[in-house]
């Protein structure tokens, strides 16, 4: 029997042709998963960033006293939602007036 031969009864096989590239699957996938996961934990490692650091970029935050679920529902409870109108917004292909 030539090389040849051996390896097309060997592909035929089942081990061979679904046990192969299952193992394959399950090896390559673990050391793809690594590099996400490597990914996760280098940047869960970051402080949040602090109210002074934001000033000093130019962005202002609102003190956590002044954001509150109850002052944000009273805003909201003000609005008249039963009457409102649909805007449609400008598509990129549109030509604007």
């Amino acid at each position: 029997m030539s090389l040849t031969q051996k390896l097309n009864i060997l592909f035929k096989r089942k081990s061979m042709k679904y046990g192969v590239p299952f193992l394959i699957l399950i090896v390559g996938g673990s050391f793809g998963l690594e590099q996400f996961t490597r990914l996760r934990y280098q940047f869960s490692r970051k402080k949040p960033v602090t109210p002074d650091e934001m000033e000093k970029y130019g962005v202002t935050m609102k003190k956590a006293e002044e954001v509150t679920l109850d002052s944000e529902y009273e805003k909201i409870k003000g609005l008249n939602i039963d009457e409102w109108e649909n805007k449609r917004g400008p598509r990129p292909w549109e030509e604007t007036q």
